[in-house]
């Protein structure tokens, strides 16, 4: 059986799409989950601090709970492209602030790289594309 299915227009059928928009909002749920459960927001807000932003602890507690009601959001359908673009926000300014200084790779021939963040600003921008396809028909 094959996922990634076309349908006969040329564009991804809504069961390919769905399994992206669950995908891209689970995997910025985990991050956001792993940060709380394994109590490492206040060294993320330490960081933050370091790079110059107030109230860094509060900061840090908007970008976990943003991370779970907007993957929240995107699965259940509601909101898909505000919900989707404050995850895009996200996502780019972890490229700026963090990933860029360690180059594209994350894994193999890299540590910490921008790779993974530029995918998942692609699928994003799928997720927020599909949807806007959606509110036409």
């Amino acid at each position: 059986m094959t996922i990634a299915r076309f349908n006969m227009s040329g564009g991804l059928t809504p069961l390919t799409l769905m399994i992206a928009r669950v995908a891209t909002a689970g995997l910025f749920m985990a991050h956001a989950a792993v940060r709380i459960v394994n109590n490492t927001i206040p060294q993320f807000a330490q960081f933050m601090k370091s790079q110059g932003f107030p109230a860094a602890e509060a900061l840090v507690w908007a970008i976990t709970l943003t991370e779970l009601v907007a993957g929240i959001l995107i699965i259940v359908g509601r909101f898909v492209r505000p919900a989707a673009a404050a995850l895009l926000a996200i996502a780019a300014g972890g490229i700026v602030l963090i990933h860029r200084h360690f180059g594209w790779f994350v894994g193999e021939h890299g540590t910490g790289g921008s790779e993974y963040s530029v995918a998942l600003i692609i699928l994003l921008l799928l997720i927020m594309a599909d949807d806007q396809d959606r509110q036409r028909r």
